[in-house]
């Protein structure tokens, strides 16, 4: 199992507007082979941070998702980012 977990920084008057448009992206992701979960989420505390969390079964099937990435738009309102892939060996109840 793969989890990507991170944030992403946009300007804070603009993140609503990023959210909206990632929603289809979310709809698809959420639909594709492999994917257990997937979700943008505005943060709580900070403006203009989005938080990141994706599950997936295999590299597989993330990489076939993701393609080529986001859209230029949605990429030059990146402002910076912290992301990272972890490999999952075992899952537990909590």
């Amino acid at each position: 199992m793969i989890i990507v977990s991170g944030k992403l920084y946009v300007d804070p008057a603009a993140r609503d507007a990023y959210l909206a448009g990632c929603r289809t992206v979310v709809e698809q992701a959420r639909a594709a082979p492999g994917c257990f979960d997937f979700a943008l989420s505005a943060d709580l505390a900070e403006p203009g941070r989005i938080n990141v969390y994706e599950r997936w079964e295999s590299d597989e099937q993330l990489m076939a998702f993701r393609g080529s990435g986001p859209e230029p738009e949605q990429a030059a309102a990146i402002r910076d980012a912290e992301v990272s892939r972890y490999r999952i060996s075992a899952v537990e109840p909590a």
